[in-house]
């Protein structure tokens, strides 16, 4: 299966380790003011968020796994389950917590299974969406239809050194700017 379509994003925006500071306190702010109870994270990327909030609040992170990727490819159209949310949820305000919302498809499925397990409320969140999510998240500081660059997109290990991600190359291939 291809990868992600990346050629209706408008532009490159990094998102440096500050940024990112910035935006995970932004979430943090509003979900105490949702009184939400707890944090469901979802793996991987956003669990650097979904972390960094639950930590900030001082109230329990329960992380789930649901992704079109295996071992870091596109393998399916839709998001599939790896990691169910935690029946600990159960009568509790509970923030799904996610780093970008590109479509809006997996905040939404792991907010629905969440409702599903008897959360008294669920508020969705993420750092960064693009203006075409749907469902729109409830807690966004940021949106942006620019390819969206975070701190942990910048280099990974592969065959022995660092690089930058493979994806990532293709991407900002495709979102040059024109000359």
């Amino acid at each position: 299966m291809k990868s992600y379509d990346y050629a209706h994003r408008k532009g490159i925006e990094p998102i440096d380790w500050e940024g990112f500071v910035a935006l995970y306190r932004s979430v943090a702010e509003q979900l105490a003011a949702e009184k939400v109870e707890a944090i469901v994270g979802i793996a991987r990327a956003g669990l650097f968020a979904a972390t960094a909030v639950a930590y900030s609040l001082r109230i329990m992170l329960y992380p789930v796994s649901i992704s079109r990727r295996i071992d870091d490819r596109v393998r399916f159209k839709r998001p599939v389950w790896r990691v169910d949310v935690s029946p600990e949820v159960r009568g509790r305000v509970v923030a799904v917590v996610d780093e970008i919302a590109d479509t809006g498809e997996t905040l939404a499925l792991v907010a629905q299974r969440v409702q599903e397990l008897g959360a008294l409320r669920v508020v969705t969140a993420c750092l960064v969406r693009h203006s075409w999510a749907n469902p729109v998240p409830d807690v966004c500081p940021h949106v942006t239809d620019a390819l969206v660059i975070m701190p942990w997109d910048l280099s990974t290990y592969v065959h022995g050194r660092w690089q930058m991600h493979p994806e990532l190359v293709e991407a900002m291939e495709v979102n040059q700017p024109e000359d």
